[in-house]
């Protein structure tokens, strides 16, 4: 025997240490069961093993130095196990090795510098450890490397100048670490490099300006360092970037105007940094431009819009500079706006009434500039604006009508000649708001934390404890019903709420991160207090907290804690890394991290979750907000279902229906409650196929949806609509499931809600034996997904797409 495959099966305890028996062997597959213990030392006797696979299981323990034998080794694959301990230094004997993954274990110590020995490596993965000390030099020998990973470690000291050699690499991942010293000008040596992510360290010094040789570089991140002087004009050279993030520095100087070469920018953002002068008209050249945030500088001068020509511009953050003068009339040719603000500036005219032509807008924020004049009744046109900051300016006149829809308490503040006061107003105010917010309450209030979801909750356990007065010890063990033993600690860890630790606002509540006395790092989502002491957003809040004590589900998100009382109420969930599938696939970044086997992982988690609410609990639960951005991601990239404020508990007969205003996030809600108001658990069906669907494809399907369930896209071919960002799916299982997760998506899809399968279906079909592909995945049209047959979703094994067999 030398070939052994046993991929993708749900196999438990451990590797059996006989294996080392098997000396002929030169393929072992294990990856993605369920494999527990160590890897035996008996493996290195595989001397004639080429590929070795042992991902994805839970495997513990440390990296056994007998692996050194194995010196016929081209691809070693250990991520995602439960690794602990040193990297052996016997692996720098595998001189053959192209492909070395041990990302995600708890690997520690020192990378050794015997791994310089792999002159053949061109794949070297180690991020996500705890890995520490510095990167030794003698990486610097690894001259084939064209990806190398180091992130999210505890490394510090210099980036050694030997990264220079690596002239072929064209991924590097150094961010998430404690790197020190400056940014050294050899990296100007890279000139293959497309991706370069240096983020979150503690490099300081200038910006080499030998940066501007990287011509291949696609994204550089260079975010939250301490890098000071200017930013360099040969950054202009960087005519292929889509993205770049230097944000949170102590860059001073100008922006270059040599930033206005970089035509194929998508994202650019230097906030908080000390960045004065004017804004260079040239960034007006940028015609690709999505994302432009320049928040939290000095700089100063008017607004260039007059020369501004961006199409594509959808989030424009110009907020906490120095800026004056007037808002140009021009702002109306930012015609795909969604997201403005220019607080905190120094504007003193009117509002233009062309800003009422931003007909994307959905979010407005001018508060403290010296607005003067009325407030233009164009803004009213504004029919998908949810958020209105106009505080503290010089306005005057009174409260166009129109705009009471997107009124808050705070919105207008600080007006003293604005009439909004009255008392024949203000009732009319209020009762619009509540109206308003009854309406549409699940479309802009219970899924409006989206900024704060990407980087939200994970797990927890249970929230009732009794007292006790270990007021600093675990806190899991000394929560209470209304929060009286650890209430201090949270009002400590965040300094009474402060805004500094604020990740996110949304239209009812906050979400904070905060480090708790015993270390660990918690999230809470606090409503805000004029919303607290509405019934519907009080009620909304209780229904979560109701939820989520009931349910267990180890793809469910658990309550830590909650505190209740009317003067302060939040929850308290455990900080998730990844934030919400939604941000993951909407950065070019994160998207190409969540590749196919981790987007086949979380659809599945997804499925199962749901199955579960609908089937297996006490009380069937429908969730009723099933989208992208309540689909939360922890640091391996599973998923975690969220936001449960909208949910409703059925009857013991699942099937059973009640009548609802419309809850959901647009985009995601069934079709049949447009019409009918009647909710059942085929309403979440349905959003899950969108879900699903959307991780596929990288992006919402929008219009698609109907052209895939018509006959109008019988010609159209799976490969096409799949995401572009990540490369084929090489390995047939991973191709398989993705064949199986279209078919089923589509089947969730069906305008019929009687024509949807059950998520017990689609959560037994994940479960069931895969059919193979009868012909290459680039040949599978969508026609043959389209209708997933009846018995295959009963767990049967007839085939999901007409007789299908192995690539």
């Amino acid at each position: 025997m030398d070939y052994v495959n046993l991929s993708a099966n749900h196999f438990t305890g451990p590797i059996p240490s006989f294996i080392g028996n098997l000396m002929n062997l030169t393929y072992l597959n294990l990856r993605e069961n369920q494999l527990v213990g160590s890897i035996p030392p008996e493996i290195g006797n595989l001397r004639s093993l080429i590929d070795l696979y042992l991902r994805r299981n839970q495997l513990g323990g440390s990296i056994p130095p007998e692996i050194g034998n194995l010196t016929s080794l081209i691809n070693l694959d250990l991520r995602g196990n439960q690794l602990s301990g040193s990297i052996p230094l016997e692996i720098g004997n595998l001189m053959s090795l192209t492909n070395l993954y041990l990302q995600e274990n708890q690997l520690s110590g020192s990378i050794p510098p015997e791994i310089g020995n792999l002159m053949s490596l061109t794949d070297l993965g180690l991020q996500e450890n705890q890995l520490g000390g510095s990167i030794p030099p003698e990486i610097g020998n690894l001259m084939s490397l064209t990806h190398l990973y180091l992130r999210g470690n505890q490394l510090g000291g210099s980036i050694p100048p030997e990264i220079g050699n690596l002239t072929s690499l064209t991924h590097l991942y150094l961010q998430g670490n404690q790197l020190s010293g400056s940014i050294p000008p050899e990296i100007g040596n890279l000139t293959s490099l497309t991706h370069l992510y240096l983020q979150g360290n503690q490099l300081s010094g200038s910006i080499p300006p030998e940066i501007g040789n990287l011509m291949s570089l696609t994204n550089l991140d260079l975010q939250e360092n301490q890098l000071g002087g200017s930013i360099p004009p040969e950054i202009g050279n960087l005519t292929s970037l889509t993205h770049l993030y230097l944000q949170g520095n102590q860059l001073s100087g100008s922006i270059p105007p040599e930033i206005g070469n970089l035509m194929s920018l998508t994202n650019l953002d230097l906030q908080e940094n000390q960045l004065g002068g004017s804004i260079p008209s040239e960034i007006g050249n940028l015609r690709n431009l999505s994302y432009l945030n320049l928040q939290g500088n000095q700089l100063g001068g008017s607004i260039p819009l007059e020369r501004w020509n961006l199409m594509s511009l959808t989030y424009l953050n110009l907020g906490g500079n120095k800026l004056g003068g007037c808002i140009p009339s021009q702002i109306s040719n930012l015609e795909s706006l969604v997201n403005l603000n220019l607080s905190d500036n120094r504007i003193d005219c009117a509002i233009p009434s062309k800003m009422g032509d931003l007909k994307y807008l959905e979010r407005l924020d001018l508060s403290s500039n010296n607005l003067v004049g009325e407030i233009p009744v164009e803004l009213g046109k504004l029919s998908r604006l949810n958020y209105l900051d106009l505080h503290n300016n010089s306005l005057s006149g009174s409260i166009p009508d129109n705009l009471r829809a997107v009124l808050f308490y705070t919105t207008f503040l600080g007006n003293k000649d604005l009439n909004q006061f009255h008392e024949t107003q203000a009732p009319r105010r209020r009762s619009s708001v509540i109206h308003y917010m009854t309406v549409f309450i699940p479309l802009a209030a219970i899924s409006c934390i989206v900024v704060g979801s990407c980087f939200l909750f994970r797990r927890a356990t249970k929230t009732e404890q009794p007292e006790t007065t270990e007021k600093n010890g675990n806190f899991l063990s000394i929560w209470n019903y209304d929060g009286r033993i650890a209430y201090e600690d949270i009002i400590d860890a965040t300094e009474d709420f402060d805004l500094k630790y604020c990740i996110g606002t949304g239209g009812y509540g906050s979400v904070y991160r905060a480090r708790l006395p015993n270390g660990k790092v918690v999230a809470l989502k606090k409503l805000h207090r004029l919303e607290a002491e509405d019934p519907s957003f009080d009620k909304s809040f209780r229904n979560e907290v109701k939820h989520l004590i009931e349910i267990r589900h180890r793809s469910i998100i658990k309550l830590h804690g909650f505190c209740l009382h009317r003067r302060c109420m939040f929850l308290v969930y455990e900080y998730m890394e990844n934030g919400s599938l939604f941000c993951a696939l909407r950065d070019d970044i994160e998207a190409v991290e969540l590749d196919w086997s981790k987007r086949v992982n979380l659809v599945q988690d997804t499925a199962h979750a749901l199955s579960y609410m609908h089937h297996d609990c006490v009380r069937p639960t429908i969730h009723r907000d099933i989208s992208s951005n309540n689909i939360l991601l922890n640091n391996k990239m599973q998923a975690f279902v969220s936001d449960f404020g909208t949910a409703r508990l059925l009857g013991h007969d699942s099937s059973s229906n009640f009548t609802a205003n419309i809850a959901g996030t647009y985009g995601y809600v069934a079709p049949e409650l447009a019409y009918t108001l009647i909710v059942n658990e085929k309403c979440d069906v349905y959003s899950f196929g969108v879900v699903a669907m959307e991780t596929m494809m990288g992006e919402h399907p929008g219009d698609i949806i109907s052209i895939l369930l018509t006959s109008s896209g019988e010609d159209i071919m799976l490969h096409k609509i799949l995401d572009q960002r990540l490369p084929f799916p090489r390995e047939n299982s991973v191709a398989r499931s993705i064949v199986l997760i279209v078919s089923l998506a589509l089947a969730c899809l069906s305008a019929n809600p009687k024509s949807r399968p059950t998520m017990k279906q689609v959560s037994e079909a994940f479960l069931a034996r895969k059919s193979p592909l009868a012909k290459p995945f680039h040949e599978i049209p969508l026609a043959q997904l389209r209708y997933v047959n009846r018995s295959r979703l009963e767990g049967e094994s007839t085939e999901a797409s007409s007789g299908q067999s192995e690539e």
